[in-house]
């Protein structure tokens, strides 16, 4: 089927603008690249003075072509490319790469890249660009880029998209382990987004995985369509997500609107839709070495054999840190392995093998990693040593690999400790034939993690989202809309209409109905101003906690009542011992509605640990979030005399997450801090709602 960017991506004939036998410049460059990558439509240069270029024939201009062209790169400087771009657009062509800045010292206004911009979206011209390094279709043969690369092969399942032109150099001209089918650098993407190219990658038969380095997601809905759609299709996304900096210019009311970051946004969005975060350069190439190799994972986890108890050790502690699960051995296995070792050596995983040596230890390192990797509960395996002197690796250590794999179809890896210096031809064969070499523990660990947590995210179950009463759904969202402020007790109405555990509470305004209050709740009890416009009670002196009687009640109402307003809530105080956790809602501007979870209380944005989630999602979700945040041990802690409800604040999460859904379009911010977690249960304490009619 047709796609948006056939023309630009895989066009049937290019004419390169200023195209020139001049090494080093980007006019030669990419008429080489072209020819090199084995072009196979009608290519043509265009330079008025010459007649051909690396034996392509050269034409004056695009008007003095044979035929119109498809597809145009433009190899000229900034100041002709407005008039050349007339050109191109009159010619007729239906795409175009542009790879200048298009940045003039003398301009004048509007700059140059408006006036660019201006022509090309009038035209309908598809374009790669601007200021960017072009792109590669080595599936089919077209290198549209005007800079010089290593020699790629044909047949690659690896696709690439790179907001940063050195970003996309960096690992497709060095990295020879990776044999890319489509890479793109997409510059500042004028008319065409980091989305459409994922979408072309996600429709070529070849791609296995997509890498992605991120800067901004120009076209948020897109990008979302994009996920689902490598989600559907169990195609995995590794990103290199770059810039987590705070939107420091958001006026906030709430503690989730102050701590709730862009990038923590970006993690939500990545951990909806499955897509791998990785950290760095080095991470972002391994896993997608590890995700191209095309063996399916197993359950379980990693098996590893070493041949050195130090360095398998050491393995153990970094798995750790990595949080890779090592695999228990069955009692068969090391039943099996017992008979396979030397005198001495433990039958356990991670595996050191090495003993007295022998003529024959190959054989039984080959045995001892098969038997490894046959385990029912071993995902994977990987065989750890040292590189060989220079930089190489040992060829025996391929054949423990495919031993590994022919007795059990999973995947093997070779991973060197460290990789020293030089290489080795046999490291690009043997990642090629399907069996990776890795350089590093720590890195191969980490790629490791992302093939668990890909395979473990495509086999999750996920409950359907809570369904919330219509007819509450219907008036709130009529009341919202209306731009009033709710105060807490309209707040804590909404959520309890809603089956969240909202704390009751009854707003009074004498000494008599505070008495009444207090005497249906039962003491003690909870005094806070209900002033309105007041968001942050305590930074007032407008709370009053553990009132324990009539008379302490009527002191303390009449201090709020004089000092502030005669308007005050009154609750039960929950003594109850636990922890107080948060819940809050944040309306992005480009993913709508985000949800946090964390730890609470007078100091949550001190500690700001939260996670980042985009609702709805269920209560299972919930507790992986959790598990993420630095302080969840201490929801564990043994100091607690009975166990913490936890699994009732994942479910109270989960029903928070489909009220944000539901609602979220009307509102800027939601703050439930605390909602203290108990051994009966959870209550919300506190409750702050602004709606988008307030925040404009």
């Amino acid at each position: 089927m047709p796609h948006r960017l056939d023309s630009l991506l895989r066009p049937r004939s290019i004419a390169v603008l200023g195209a020139t036998e001049r090494i080093g410049t980007v006019g030669r460059n990419a008429i080489e690249n072209l020819l090199k990558g084995g072009f196979e439509g009608r290519l043509y240069a265009v330079n008025p003075g010459r007649t051909s270029v690396c034996g392509v024939p050269c034409f004056p201009s695009l008007a003095a072509l044979p035929e119109p062209v498809e597809h145009v790169i433009f190899a000229i400087g900034d100041a002709r490319v407005e008039a050349a771009l007339e050109d191109v657009i009159g010619h007729g062509a239906r795409a175009a790469t542009l790879m200048s800045s298009l940045v003039l010292a003398d301009d004048r206004e509007p700059p140059l890249r408006d006036r660019v911009l201006a022509k090309i979206r009038a035209s309908g011209l598809v374009v790669c660009g601007a200021n960017g390094m072009g792109f590669y279709n080595f599936a089919e043969g077209i290198w549209g880029c005007g800079f010089k690369t290593r020699m790629h092969v044909r047949g690659g399942n690896v696709a690439y998209i790179s907001h940063s032109g050195s970003g996309m150099c960096g690992i497709v001209d060095s990295e020879e382990r990776i044999d890319f089918n489509l890479v793109v650098s997409t510059g500042q993407e004028l008319v065409v987004s980091m989305d459409e190219y994922l979408d072309f990658a996600l429709e070529q038969p070849t791609t296995r995985v997509v890498g992605l380095f991120m800067e901004t997601a120009r076209n948020p809905a897109g990008l979302v369509r994009a996920f689902q759609k490598a989600q559907k299709r169990g195609i995995p996304i590794v990103a290199l997500k770059v810039g987590r900096t705070e939107l420091a210019a958001r006026l906030t009311v709430s503690h989730s609107g102050a701590i709730a970051g862009e990038d923590g946004v970006y993690q939500a969005l990545f951990d909806r839709y499955g897509v791998h975060r990785v950290g760095d350069m080095d991470d972002l190439a391994t896993a997608l070495i590890l995700f191209a190799q095309p063996h399916p994972v197993g359950a379980g986890g990693l098996v590893s054999i070493h041949d050195s108890g130090g360095e398998r050790q050491l393995l153990i502690d970094l798995a750790d840190d990595a949080r890779v699960p090592l695999t228990q051995l069955s009692a068969a296995t090391t039943t099996k392995l017992a008979s396979l070792l030397d005198p001495g050596l433990p039958a356990i995983n991670p595996l050191d093998a090495w003993s007295t040596g022998g003529p024959d230890y190959h054989v039984g390192m080959q045995q001892c990693f098969a038997t490894l990797m046959c385990d029912p509960e071993a995902a994977f395996g990987a065989v750890v040593h040292d590189r060989a002197p220079g930089g190489g690796i040992h060829g025996d250590y391929l054949e423990y690999l495919r031993a590994g794999h022919r007795a059990s179809g999973k995947p093997a890896f070779l991973v060197s400790n460290r990789q020293g210096t030089g290489a080795d031809s046999q490291v690009i064969a043997a990642t090629r034939e399907g069996f990776p070499v890795l350089d590093g523990v720590t890195p191969f660990l980490r790629g490791a993690k992302h093939l668990l947590d890909h395979r473990d995210f495509l086999a999750r179950y996920r409950e359907a989202p809570v369904p919330l009463p219509h007819n509450a759904l219907a008036g709130w969202r009529a009341r919202l809309a209306d731009g009033g402020n709710l105060d807490e007790s309209d707040a804590m109405n909404l959520l309890r209409d809603f089956g969240l555990p909202a704390n009751p509470g009854r707003i009074v305004a004498n000494d008599a109905e505070a008495r009444g209050a207090a005497r249906e709740f039962g003491y003690p009890v909870v005094l806070k101003t209900a002033m309105r416009g007041i968001d942050h009670k305590s930074d007032r002196g407008g709370v009053h906690l553990r009132i324990g009687d009539e008379a302490a009640l009527i002191t303390c109402y009449r201090d709020l009542a004089t000092r502030i307003d005669p308007r005050v809530l009154v609750a039960p105080m929950i003594t109850a011992e636990g922890v107080e956790m948060l819940l809050g809602m944040v309306h992005d501007d480009q993913f709508g509605p985000v949800v946090l979870l964390g730890f609470g209380g007078l100091h949550v944005e001190a500690l700001a640990d939260v996670v980042h989630a985009l609702p709805p999602f269920d209560a299972a979700e919930a507790r992986r979030l959790i598990d993420r945040l630095a302080l969840a041990p201490l929801l564990k802690s043994r100091r607690h005399r009975r166990a913490l409800a936890v699994d009732e604040f994942c479910r109270t999460a989960a029903q928070f997450s489909a009220l944000a859904a539901g609602l979220g379009a009307l509102l800027d911010e939601m703050d439930l801090n605390p909602v203290i977690v108990h051994a009966d249960g959870c209550v919300i304490v506190d409750a702050l709602v602004v709606t988008k009619a307030r925040k404009a």
